[in-house]
């Protein structure tokens, strides 16, 4: 079963219609649905979301999710690896990788997908599933 990857910054332009990259999310969302693909994204990527959203978008689109997206639970066993993991990807003198994305890498491990609808090419560019692949990202170029 093949699955689309839904990261915070395409449900933030999802659910912003103001936002410039609306159009382009919608027609990657129509593309994955038309390929067969699962929507599928992680509670993370959710609350992160939601947080930049306005109240009236957050709610349409927690609803939307409850009707069309599955949300992923993360195991508190995977948080240690997940920390060596953000450890891992963190640049000198820069934060730690974004948790939200962390939790999109071990979602795409554990479905063995790298199809991921995002915003975010410069990070997913440099991250890596644990076994080495890299991500297929669907988005606008930032």
């Amino acid at each position: 079963m093949p699955h689309a990857l839904l990261d915070a910054s395409a449900l933030v332009a999802l659910f912003d219609i103001n936002d410039r990259h609306h159009t382009t999310c919608k027609n990657h969302l129509r593309t994955a649905q038309k390929q067969g693909r699962h929507l599928i994204t992680t509670w993370p990527c959710v609350t992160e979301a939601s947080y930049l959203l306005s109240p009236l978008s957050h709610t349409v689109m927690l609803r939307w999710l409850s009707a069309a997206v599955m949300v992923d639970n993360l195991s508190v066993t995977d948080l240690p690896a997940m920390a060596d993991y953000m450890e891992q990807y963190t640049e000198p003198r820069k934060t730690l990788a974004d948790f939200a994305d962390v939790s999109l890498v071990w979602l795409a491990h554990k479905l063995n997908s790298t199809t991921l609808i995002s915003l975010d090419h410069r990070d997913f560019a440099r991250y890596r599933l644990p076994d080495g692949r890299a991500f297929d990202v669907w988005g606008a170029m930032q």
